[in-house]
């Protein structure tokens, strides 16, 4: 097939490009480097069946090429970019699923949409299941990102039913892997970089709020599934094993055989006490679970960072 992947150069978008090209697709990547990192699509260039395109995709698209599925991977995701690039985040979040939307009606293509479990806000209901409609602050700091999302599930779900478009979403969970940003601003490249240069690991709050995360292979195999499947209704992509934020920071601490200890820094506003997802719609319907063993994937992300360290 030939596919496009939006945010190509971002961490996701790059393993997912990757994935594809594996497997035999011709891909077309895009991206504007407003969060995605050049030396991701440099590396997607050596492959002869990629090409790049830089592009904001919250622009009106000049691409006339006929591809037979899209992957929209693009929008900065990282809390480090709420303040920063909130009416970006929005755009991107809403022109660019719409312009996406009328090029894959034009193409016949399938569509798939990276969500989020940010469309749950600070939820009130553990695990989180896909028919919860969310604790979500509509003009907090996050609400760039969290409303943004919920509009594009919004904006799919019309056009799956008023044009019978062909739409896979994803809500995705804490995910990591090579190839995070340096400056990501999450709990996890901070954590392994300060663990890393003996810097104190910074903790918000007391750390007893929770995250699941999920390696970037498992994600991206979920994410294929689901494009390929005939479920059109929102999917939890993520890894349902919850750790707090403090044992993480530990965990760190060990694997990098560091002499960081751990510091307390107030938490952000809106910062999500809890994260699990409940997987049993991917479990039935795509038969996917995550493998990976979090001390296999984080070694792996701290030999990258050893290897690539921040400027």
């Amino acid at each position: 097939m030939q596919i496009l992947v939006t945010g190509c150069a971002g961490f996701i978008g790059y393993h997912l490009s990757q994935r594809l090209l594996a497997e035999g697709h011709t891909v077309v990547g895009m991206d504007d480097f407003s969060s995605g990192q050049k030396i991701n699509s440099d590396a997607l260039r050596q492959q002869p069946r990629f090409r790049f395109v830089q592009h904001n995709v919250a622009e009106p698209l000049t691409i006339t090429d006929h591809f037979d599925q899209i992957y929209n991977m693009a929008c900065p995701a990282s809390p480090a970019d709420f303040d920063r690039r909130r009416l970006h985040i929005l755009a991107t979040c809403s022109r660019g699923p719409w312009n996406l939307a009328e090029l894959a009606l034009r193409c016949d293509a399938r569509l798939f949409h990276a969500s989020t479990s940010e469309v749950y806000g600070d939820p009130l209901v553990n695990p989180q299941i896909e028919s919860y409609w969310g604790n979500v602050s509509c003009n907090g700091p996050r609400s760039c990102y969290d409303e943004g999302k919920r509009f594009a599930e919004a904006l799919l779900a019309a056009y799956r039913r008023e044009y019978g478009l062909k739409t896979r979403i994803a809500r995705i969970f804490n995910t990591y892997g090579p190839r995070m940003r340096a400056d990501d601003g999450r709990a996890l490249p901070n954590f392994i970089n300060q663990a890393l240069t003996g810097q104190p690991l910074t903790v918000h709050g007391q750390g007893q709020q929770t995250r699941s995360f999920c390696y970037v292979d498992d994600l991206v195999d979920g994410i294929i599934r689901l494009t390929n499947s005939a479920v059109d209704e929102p999917v939890n992509l993520g890894n349902p094993v919850e750790i707090t934020v403090l044992e993480i920071a530990e965990e760190i601490i060990r694997l990098c055989n560091s002499s960081s200890t751990v510091i307390h820094v107030p938490r952000p506003q809106d910062d999500p006490n809890i994260r699990r997802p409940d997987i049993t719609r991917a479990q039935t319907l795509l038969g996917w679970d995550p493998t990976v063993e979090r001390s296999v994937g984080l070694a792996r992300v701290v030999e990258w960072f050893r290897e690539h360290p921040p400027r």
